[in-house]
């Protein structure tokens, strides 16, 4: 059967291969479970993918042409609708926080990106890339502010972070530019924008000892969840993992400082880094 016309890659290409998949696959009078059963996929993976919250790969797109007669129509497609300014590890979370309702985040040892000043994000990059040409690193920092643009709704997502403690005791950049960010935090939570907790030092053991913690709901799509290490990310999607991975942010929530508590704490050290900035 022919295939669709090509999507243009001017207007939101990972949207319209999703939809084009659900018309594909209803014209072939398949579930989402049986069109997930022959690419060893979840339902809940199809429907990700018909949400546009996941990216559709180029061997995933190529089964699906041969299982609904598209002919080439999706592997075509799929290379269009999966360039991303972000590292391919991170790619496809940060597309679909794009796209998230809710967002809740446990930072071990930075303040989230998503909260990142200029300044301080720019320290962030220097700080991975101390070789990279100036030109990089702007990139860099132009496509993080990018992603923070999300919060320029009043309403959605909500964001509800759970920091520790070291995220703002670690000096990234000068006492100023830390200062600056953690007012940065602080005027969000002012204006009821963001949750934020702190989980202290003396909390001792906590459930994500181990490293940073994502999850993302969705309107019409299953929840994600993102874990991240040195230059590698995995995007979780199977519900009992999701599950055990929110599982442990309520932990950790009820370990941390209540948000008034954390509130006072931030400030205090914020208040602490513009002293030390005084001094020099």
């Amino acid at each position: 059967m022919p295939g669709p016309k090509d999507l243009d890659p001017s207007t939101s290409p990972r949207a319209l291969l999703g939809a084009e998949l659900r018309h594909a696959r209803e014209n072939a009078g398949l579930s989402q479970r049986e069109l997930g059963e022959p690419l060893f996929v979840s339902a809940s993976f199809i429907g990700q993918l018909e949400s546009g919250t996941r990216r559709m790969l180029p061997d995933i797109a190529r089964r699906i042409d041969e299982i609904l007669g598209t002919n080439g129509f999706f592997e075509r497609n799929c290379k269009a609708a999966n360039k991303s300014r972000y590292p391919d590890h991170f790619a496809e979370a940060a597309e679909a926080e794009a796209v998230a309702t809710t967002i809740r985040e446990y930072a071990p040892q930075l303040i989230p990106s998503l909260l990142q000043t200029e300044a301080y994000a720019r320290a962030v990059f220097r700080a991975y890339q101390p070789t990279a040409p100036e030109e990089t690193i702007d990139e860099l920092v132009e496509a993080r502010l990018e992603r923070a643009r999300v919060l320029e709704d009043p309403t959605e997502p909500l964001l509800w972070t759970v920091l520790d403690e070291a995220a703002l005791r670690r000096q990234v950049g000068s006492p100023a530019v830390v200062a600056a960010n953690l007012r940065h935090i602080t005027e969000l939570i002012h204006h009821r924008r963001i949750i934020t907790q702190v989980l202290p030092f003396s909390a001792g053991a906590h459930a994500a000892m181990n490293g940073s913690l994502k999850l993302m709901a969705f309107k019409d799509a299953p929840s994600l969840a993102y874990v991240e290490g040195p230059e590698t990310g995995r995007l979780e999607d199977d519900p009992a993992t999701v599950a055990r991975h929110e599982l442990t942010y309520d932990l950790l929530a009820a370990d941390a400082l209540s948000p008034n508590e954390s509130l006072a704490l931030i400030e205090s050290v914020a208040e602490d880094y513009a002293h030390e900035d005084q001094q020099h």
